[in-house]
This record gives C-alpha cells, sequence and structure tokens, in this order.
C-alpha cells in the first residue's frame, strides 16, 4: 500500500484540515473590503506572535523574499554586520553583501555564537547587526536577546530572521530590542509556503532606508499601502485564507501553549536521542541552546544517509531531513513544527529506532520520549 507521506522536516510542514479547507474558499476580490478584513485580522495575529506593537508587512514570497526585503530596504547603513553559524547565517551575509558593506562574522556551523567576536566586528563601525534566532541547519537556538543587547550599545539597527521560531517559539522583538524580524508562512504558522511576514518595531529604522532596493521588495511600498489593510502587488489570496485559519488556531490554543507543545516535543526528542545513545549535532553554550522546533543529529557510524532517511520514506512514508551542504550526509533532522503532536514524534522515533537497530545503530529510547510527553495533550 502506497503511503501518504508524514513530513517531520524543519518546513514545509504538514497541514491541518482546517487549513486544507480554508485554502478550498471560492477566490475573492483583493482590493475588496473582504481581504482587507482578512489582511487587518493577520497582522493583529502577527504582532502577537512577532512580540511587538509595530507594523507588519506581508509579501507573496518565500521567506527569503522577506530576508531580502528587510535588508535590501533598510541597506542604507555604511557595513552591516552578518552572524553565520550554519547555513542561513551565510545566506544573510550574501544578502547584504549585495547592497552595502558586509562583515560576515563566522563560526564553525553547529558551534554557538561568541558574542566578543560579534562585538569586535560592531566596534569597527557597523551600523546594523543582522543574524538567525533559529538555525535550522544545525538546529541551534541562538541567542537573540544578548546579541541585541550588544547591538544597541553600538547604536546599532537589529534584524533578525525569524523565520523558523516565530510561532514556535518565545520572540519579543520590543523587549529584546530586534527592529526588524521575518517569518515564512510554511514553518510554525503551520500553512504552505509564499507568504512572509516582516515587522518593523519602530519607525527609526526608516533612517537607514535604501530607495534602491528591488521593486517588488520595497517596504516602502508596503508600508503604504498597509494603512488601508492591502498589498501593493496580488497577493496569494488562498494563502491569506489559510494564515487567517492558522491565526484562529493559534488563539484557540494560546501562543503560550504553542510555544509549550514545540518546546515539550523538541525535549522528547532529544532526551529520546540521548536514551538511544545517538549524538546530538549542535553544542550550545551557556547562552545558546537546543532549537526548539527541529533536532539535529548525528548519523550513528556505517549508516548512510540513504540508509536511514531512504528506508524511512519507502516503508513508512516518513520523511526526515538530511545535512545541508558541508554537513549533507553527516547528521539528520527531524522537525516538530506547526501542529505536529506526540502521535507524530512517536511514530517517528519508533520507525528510526526500527531502522537504527537492523544496523545495531542505537539503543532503545522511546520510553524517555513517552515520560516526557506524558503530559502534552
Amino acid at each position: 500500500m502506497e503511503l501518504e507521506d508524514m513530513l517531520m522536516i524543519p518546513g514545509p510542514v504538514q497541514l491541518h484540515g482546517r487549513i486544507i479547507r480554508a485554502m478550498a474558499r471560492q477566490m475573492i476580490g483583493h482590493r475588496g473590503k473582504k481581504f482587507s478584513e482578512i489582511m487587518a485580522f493577520c497582522v493583529e495575529g502577527l504582532k502577537e506572535i512577532f512580540g511587538t506593537e509595530g507594523e507588519v508587512y506581508l509579501i507573496s514570497g518565500s521567506g527569503t523574499a522577506g530576508l531580502e526585503a528587510a535588508i535590501a530596504s533598510f541597506s542604507g547603513v555604511k557595513r552591516i554586520t552578518c552572524v553565520d553559524n550554519g547555513k542561513f547565517g551565510d545566506r544573510l551575509g550574501r544578502i547584504a553583501s549585495r547592497y552595502t558593506e558586509t562583515d560576515v562574522v563566522r563560526f564553525e556551523w553547529g558551534m554557538p555564537v561568541e558574542i566578543e567576536e560579534v562585538e569586535k566586528s560592531l566596534a569597527e563601525g557597523s551600523e546594523a547587526l543582522a543574524f538567525v534566532h533559529n538555525e535550522t541547519s544545525t538546529a541551534m537556538l541562538n541567542p537573540a536577546k544578548e546579541l541585541a543587547k550588544l547591538a544597541k550599545e553600538y547604536d546599532c539597527m537589529v534584524i533578525m530572521d525569524a523565520i523558523t521560531s516565530a510561532g514556535g517559539d518565545y520572540v519579543k522583538m520590543d523587549e529584546w530590542g530586534v527592529d526588524v524580524a521575518i517569518v515564512g508562512s510554511q514553518k510554525c504558522l503551520g500553512i504552505p509556503p509564499g507568504l512572509a511576514a516582516v515587522a518593523v518595531s519602530n519607525e527609526d529604522v526608516w533612517e537607514h532606508y535604501n530607495d534602491k532596493c528591488p521593486f517588488y521588495l520595497d517596504l516602502s511600498a508596503y508600508r503604504k499601502k498597509a494603512k488601508d489593510n492591502q498589498t501593493p502587488y496580488t497577493p496569494a489570496v488562498s494563502l491569506f485564507f489559510a494564515l487567517e485559519e492558522a491565526v484562529k488556531m493559534i488563539r484557540e490554543e494560546g501562543l503560550e501553549n504553542r510555544i509549550n507543545r514545540h518546546r515539550t516535543l523538541a525535549k522528547a526528542v532529544r532526551e529520546w536521542a540521548k536514551e538511544a545513545e545517538l549524538e546530538l549535532f549542535p553544542k550550545p553554550n551557556e547562552i545558546s541552546d537546543y532549537s526548539n522546533t527541529v533536532t539535529a543529529i548525528k548519523l550513528p557510524d556505517g549508516v548512510t544517509d540513504k540508509d536511514l532517511r531512504g528506508t524511512l520514506l519507502k516503508e513508512y512514508g516518513i520523511t526526515v531531513s538530511g545535512g545541508q551542504e558541508r554537513l549533507k550526509g553527516k547528521i539528520f533532522r527531524i522537525g516538530n513544527m506547526g501542529n505536529v503532536g506526540k502521535r507524530e514524534i512517536i511514530a517517528t522515533l519508533a520507525a528510526i529506532e526500527d531502522v537504527l537497530g537492523r544496523f545495531n545503530a542505537c539503543k532503545h529510547g522511546l520510553p524517555a520520549a513517552f515520560e516526557v510527553l506524558r503530559d502534552l495533550l
């Protein structure tokens, strides 16, 4: 029997039936009152998720479109420091270098950010700092609060990639001092790819506006139309239907409960891995932590990526992620974003145990996961 995939990757995520049904609605005019009401509702929900009383702009495009819109639109700075300790930190630097002088502070992938090294870069004349909050390529949660605080000591604008944390972990823009943050729709929000939200917490960042940014990604156009709860260009209307339903679901669950669910699921995977004597990939320190939306685990000796992920897909219909770029064939990653529950986690871990057990590559770790998940509804 052919099995439908169970997506246990760090996005795109499996869709709840309510999201699928919401997208099946008849199309509406995107310049009418109905669409404006939907957009206003979505923006208010996203403000809570971002932890800001500022503005939120919705772009029909991927999370990377949101990143480029933010960096390019506010690239009127002499120099920007970008933090790279994973694939997506590397991407920030690549984007920024197209628009202004960029200093990329690099750390080994999977290793924590060293605040002192970032400070050295800021002290050399940077006017902005960009970093990834939740680095899914390595499953590392970077110290957003500490980095933002440091940047403010040097009067720097702060741009934070919250693409895989907002909606699944704490994001507190106003409290932390983050000026600009970005989320992608296909991650913790639990809807398909194709929408990016850019939050701007204060007016001061517009002092760094650069009118030479890409036409479609020019945030000044989104800012102007946002006053009427509209987008400057034709939006992906069906995805707005999906986002509206997702915001309703997040409010029904409660944002705090949702964050706790993500954290509990991730902890269960980590405890399982430890009990199974599998090595977690990232190396957190006193201010960094393990991601709460994805777990990265080293492939055991003698087990290839094809052995594990290929067999999981073929026999169980479960898809987990492999390593990216220099980590390809070295790690595998289990996502727990969106509407994932303990049923999906236990099914995935049990299937992995079965496959690795054929190679005598892991111990029985499920009791540890059950213990963590026992009280999760």
